[in-house]
């Protein structure tokens, strides 16, 4: 006994075979950028739309076949039918969700997928009841089969590869990618329905149960519904990824912002150096450290000399200027693990972490006593300066911060009353008298 099809309603299965395809591959992107409950929501959400999807497919084609005896499908096989559809659905949108997809993934996801499909159809096949029953033939049963998994594997990989994908261009590639994955979804249906024969005395039991359906309108409604269910998940979807894109933009302009307040609360808006907020931040693990590691640091506190006339001779913005470069090059005396900082309006402190030796923080003063005074060129003024460094170790000179800044201050002042340009290591005797910085 052979059969016919209705052109038609064919075209229809066709269809929503891409309309569903193209779903898949919109849901992939929205399962994998979920976190938590909400990507079991759109888990389980988008089981249940693409595999309607799916088994709506099968099933229109399924009435789109005609024998010529009375044919009629069993509700609750048909059911079963999509509960299958429903679950393979879910195991596909599991294995596109994970971050990496392997070889070894992708095969054994396909394998499953594809069997599934298979599954889903041949007991679509079994809800006509057909006595005696349907037949297959086994090369066009395996070709079904083989079919089912290369649709499974092509899909998973296209799904993959477009999950995180939202430009035109990728649209474009979507609405290209369904259009394949329809044809070959329903290559599968119609190889499988190739493969049936029906004996010529066949007769179909569900035709005459009272659960069986035999309206042939109900194709169209199927689809319409189908479509609709799709629809409006594509649009469900589409304001998930416009609202979630929103979010995106508030929190990136969130995060610059907190970047901004964390500069300002954190760094010299001039110099950009850590202030004295970070700097005691720097200091406190610094002591930690040492702490720990048995080892010594060093604080040199740095003034510059001579810094207030060129503030009244050329202007506050040369003098800004000047302390722009003075920092630049306080930065290039140490290493990147050291830190400077400015703490005043011409007072800035550096941390040495780590060193080995009291020669090894004098050959640093050293190096950034010939550092700044270096002429400096500003708007054509070349402006020449010097600077005093106080120094202070730990723990000889203290086991706090705040005992290791006092003490390199009053180094500084001593340095700074001996001539200035020199540096000058805090010995007790300093604590007697702190001379003034004129």
């Amino acid at each position: 006994m052979s059969g016919t099809y209705n052109l038609q309603l064919v075209v229809l299965s066709l269809i929503v075979a891409a309309v569903a395809s193209y779903t898949a591959l919109d849901l992939a992107g929205r399962v994998s950028a979920r976190q938590g409950n909400s990507s079991w929501i759109w888990l389980a959400g988008g089981a249940f739309s693409m595999g309607t999807g799916i088994w709506a497919m099968h099933f229109i084609g399924m009435l789109a076949f005609h024998l010529p005896i009375p044919v009629a499908y069993d509700v609750w096989i048909n059911a079963l039918s999509w509960v299958i559809a429903i679950i393979v659905s879910g195991v596909a949108l599991a294995i596109v969700r994970r971050p990496i997809m392997t070889t070894g993934n992708i095969t054994i996801g396909a394998t499953l997928m594809g069997a599934g499909i298979a599954c889903m159809h041949y007991t679509g096949m079994a809800a006509m009841r057909m006595s005696p029953p349907i037949v297959y033939d086994p090369l066009l049963f395996v070709a079904s089969v083989l079919v089912a998994i290369a649709v499974s594997l092509v899909a998973l990989s296209l799904a993959f590869q477009l999950r995180e994908k939202h430009s035109p261009l990728a649209i474009l590639a979507k609405l290209g990618s369904a259009l394949i994955m329809g044809l070959a979804i329903a290559g599968m249906h119609y190889t499988g329905m190739a493969a049936a024969r029906f004996a010529p005395d066949s007769i179909c039991l569900a035709a005459g149960s009272t659960v069986g359906l035999n309206n042939a309108t109900v194709a169209a409604l199927v689809g319409l519904a189908t479509i609709s269910i799709l629809a409006i998940t594509l649009v469900i979807s589409a304001f998930d990824a416009h609202y979630h894109a929103r979010v995106s933009k508030l929190a990136d302009s969130l995060t610059v912002a907190n970047e901004q307040l964390r500069n300002i609360a954190l760094y010299d808006t001039l110099t950009a150096l850590p202030n004295r907020f970070l700097l005691h931040d720097r200091l406190g693990q610094a002591v930690s450290r040492a702490e720990r590691g048995q080892r010594l640091f060093a604080v040199l506190f740095v003034d510059l000399d001579r810094f207030k006339p060129v503030n009244d001779n050329f202007g506050h913005a040369v003098g800004d200027e000047l302390l722009k470069t003075i920092a630049k090059r306080l930065t290039g005396c140490v290493r990147k693990e050291d830190t400077v900082a400015r703490v005043g309006g011409d007072e800035f402190v550096v941390v040495l972490n780590e060193i080995g030796n009291t020669e090894d923080v004098a050959t640093v003063s050293s190096k950034i006593l010939g550092e700044l005074s270096r002429p400096v060129l500003v708007d054509r003024h070349e402006l020449d300066i010097s600077s005093s460094i106080g120094i202070s170790v730990y723990p000889r000179d203290g086991k706090d911060m705040n005992t290791l800044m006092l003490n390199a201050d009053t180094a500084m002042y001593h340095a700074k009353s001996g001539g200035r340009n020199e540096y000058r290591f805090f010995v007790p005797e300093m604590c007697a008298s702190r001379p003034s910085a004129a």
